[in-house]
């Protein structure tokens, strides 16, 4: 299992653009990749469930994947949600 801690540095949060940015890049990875957020935690492969996070700029969260591309997958999205930056 693939863990990493970070947080949503992009001043407008995590907003449709870039959800579905990173619903599309999650469905290239066999791994069930999630963040948790809170008690929650949420599908990265759904445009619907990454909407419903509600994450604004400074939101602690961590980025999980389990599976067979764990690392590679939970690296790629750690990355992606970083470089979203205003």
């Amino acid at each position: 299992m693939f863990t990493a801690d970070t947080t949503i540095k992009n001043k407008t949060g995590l907003h449709a653009r870039p959800a579905s940015q990173l619903a599309k890049l999650c469905q290239d990875y066999e791994s069930s990749i999630y963040i948790v957020s809170g008690e929650t935690q949420y599908d990265l492969k759904s445009i619907v469930s990454i909407m419903s996070m509600g994450l604004k700029h400074g939101t602690p969260i961590k980025v999980v994947a389990e599976g067979p591309d764990e690392n590679e997958a939970g690296k790629e999205v750690v990355t992606f949600i970083e470089s979203l930056v205003d």
